[in-house]
């Protein structure tokens, strides 16, 4: 695993001055999936604690959610678009093949002395984004990044398909990192990410890439849709997370009892409970709110970090653990002190 650690006598730090969230107002609830597909709200709700999921309109895009959370993370660090350098968008639904996304968000906002790039981890992708943030930051190149995490996932998302249809929102999340000094909180000071590409077939998205060319017809017409194995992804999403938190604890001297609080990806209510419960942390350090929103992939941890930022579940001192698993297969997370 790579890892990325803000030294004591670091110049500079990496402090989140500012989150934003955004999801849809169209909703999608376990009583309308049974009058699409044969299940039921007590089969969704035990397996997976999800109520309901927000679901873009047709007009909708991965962009225009990304721009709403970005908006509202800016203005809470109380600064202008302008004052923006870098633009970081963490999607597996980006804008289009290319551009970026995330050169769509800087055109859509006016950051215009912003650069922009994308970056596809799936679930894992706003560690990732966060952690390479951390870097620019506190290297002093930049003192104000936008990280984003957006996703779309119901466009990618087959209806039929009643073991992962009920699984998907869609939504966007945004924090701005600034450059802090010793004075003030350490802000992001570990981060730590690992891949294992031999895990792929877990849960993917086959079309249309250069394996499965639009010039080509499909051997199966399904290959347009995510598709997963959510047996396998279960047991290893509870291993990697469990690692993860033991190698930023081990590296950060810190013990479980040192986190204020933990916010995991949310990818399903019984994996995050039997990793808290593994990690013997109490109910109350753990985050969940995957009833409200489903499985938003890169969205899921920023918008679970503003809720608890503008919901006063964080407070200044507090020591916060981020930590996710994706497709990839891919892993990170990032303890922060606000």
């Amino acid at each position: 695993m790579s890892s990325t650690k803000t030294s004591s006598d670091s110049a500079f730090r990496a402090v989140i001055a500012g989150t934003g969230s955004y999801a849809p107002d169209k909703q999608l609830t376990n009583e309308d999936l049974t009058k699409m597909i044969e299940t039921s709200d007590e089969w969704i709700t035990t397996r997976t604690g999800i109520k309901v999921r927000h679901i873009a309109a047709e007009n909708q895009t991965t962009a225009m959610l990304a721009t709403e959370a970005a908006k509202r993370a800016i203005q809470q660090a109380n600064i202008s678009a302008e004052d923006i350098e870098l633009i970081i968008t963490a999607t597996i639904t980006p804008e289009m093949v290319f551009p970026s996304t995330a050169c769509f968000v800087q055109d859509m906002l006016g950051a215009k002395k912003a650069w922009a790039f994308d970056i596809s981890a799936a679930c894992s992708g706003f560690v990732y984004a966060l952690s390479i943030a951390q870097n620019f930051v506190i290297n002093g190149r930049y003192d104000n990044v936008l990280v984003i995490g957006a996703e779309a996932l119901s466009k990618i998302v087959d209806y039929k398909d009643r073991k992962s249809c009920i699984l998907f929102g869609d939504g966007a999340g945004a924090a701005v990192i600034k450059r802090g000094d010793k004075k003030g909180p350490r802000g992001v000071f570990y981060s730590t990410s690992g891949s294992d590409g031999s895990g792929w077939p877990a849960i993917h998205c086959p079309a249309y890439g250069s394996r499965y060319p639009v010039s080509k017809p499909l051997e199966n017409p399904d290959y347009i849709y995510m598709q997963i194995n959510g047996r396998e992804v279960y047991q290893l999403a509870v291993r990697k997370i469990i690692e993860t938190v033991d190698d930023c604890l081990v590296n950060c001297g810190l013990s479980i009892k040192d986190i204020d609080l933990f916010i995991p990806h949310q990818m399903n209510a019984r994996i995050i409970e039997s990793v808290a419960k593994r990690l013997e942390l109490s109910d109350e350090k753990v985050f969940i709110n995957i009833d409200k929103y489903g499985n938003t992939s890169a969205a899921s941890i920023p918008i679970a970090l503003d809720e608890c930022v503008r919901g006063g579940r964080i407070k200044k001192g507090d020591i916060v653990l981020l930590v996710a698993f994706g497709g990839g297969l891919t892993w990170g997370a990032n303890v922060i002190e606000f």
